[in-house]
């Protein structure tokens, strides 16, 4: 599933591409197609990111609200669109630009009252500036629960998945099974801080990077990572190799239904 670095980036190209734009909508699959025909005809005015949710507003006074999931992708280009291929939920056209949505959880149109409520029930998401951080400390700091596993609630956080959980808890030096409510505020705020300067990277480059610079492969002679994720990671998906740091061998365990991957001894 994306994390919330990407769809702050979709939410950036897809103003770029249509924004202030008349659109076009079909559902090709014909699943939305009630809603694309009440989009039809409208202009986009803004869109937003807000944790793993997308939004498109629109002058009509709706909201598309998009979340991708694990399968949803969307493809887009300039000029005439190609003939609509497999299970295309959405498409929006412009004279400008196309774009195609596939596979999402969520493709639905909200009201204001909708999108509301679907601000109230997220965290705090790293990369806006209405972040929060104080109220998720607070929830953080009255639960028994493993730290990774709040990070992961988006009622808490809200964009940050399994990648930058398990990075930014090693390099703050915080075993995943830590309680929440034994994370003081001397260990929050930097945490919360990193987590927040990791996305914020992730969203000029694309892919997720979390290694620091002498840890490198170009610095340490190591082989660089080969993975369909990409991007330098110490823990994540790197269970029974060598901890870049400290050389000790990187765990794995399930935590709260999702794996979770740390080492023992930079993390103790």
């Amino acid at each position: 599933m994306p994390e919330g670095h990407t769809i702050h980036r979709l939410a950036a190209e897809h103003q770029a591409m249509f924004g202030g734009d008349k659109v076009t909508a079909l559902s090709p699959q014909g699943r939305f197609a009630a809603g694309a025909a009440r989009l039809s005809g409208a202009t986009l005015q803004e869109t937003e990111a807000y944790g793993k949710h997308l939004l498109h507003h629109y002058d009509i006074g709706e909201t598309l609200h998009v979340h991708l999931g694990l399968y949803g992708a969307f493809a887009g280009g300039e000029g005439e669109p190609p003939v609509p291929v497999g299970q295309v939920r959405l498409r929006l056209t412009s004279d400008r630009h196309w774009l195609d949505l596939r596979g999402p959880t969520a493709c639905e149109l909200f009201n204001p009252t909708d999108v509301d409520a679907l601000r109230a029930r997220l965290g705090a998401d790293p990369l806006r500036d209405d972040a929060d951080p104080a109220g998720s400390y607070a929830k953080i700091r009255r639960s028994a629960k493993s730290v990774a596993s709040l990070l992961l609630d988006q009622s808490i956080v809200a964009g940050a998945g399994l990648v930058y959980v398990c990075e930014v808890l090693f390099r703050a030096g915080i075993p995943p099974t830590r309680p929440g409510r034994e994370i003081d505020p001397a260990q929050w705020e930097p945490l919360w801080t990193d987590l927040r300067e990791l996305m914020r990277e992730g969203v000029r480059r694309g892919r997720i990077d979390t290694v620091r610079d002498q840890h490198l492969p170009e610095v340490t002679g190591r082989p660089p990572r080969v993975d369909r994720h990409g991007g330098e990671v110490y823990v994540y998906r790197r269970a029974g190799q060598p901890c870049l740091v400290c050389s000790t061998e990187v765990s794995r365990a399930d935590l709260a239904g999702r794996n979770s991957y740390w080492c023992p001894a930079c993390q103790p």
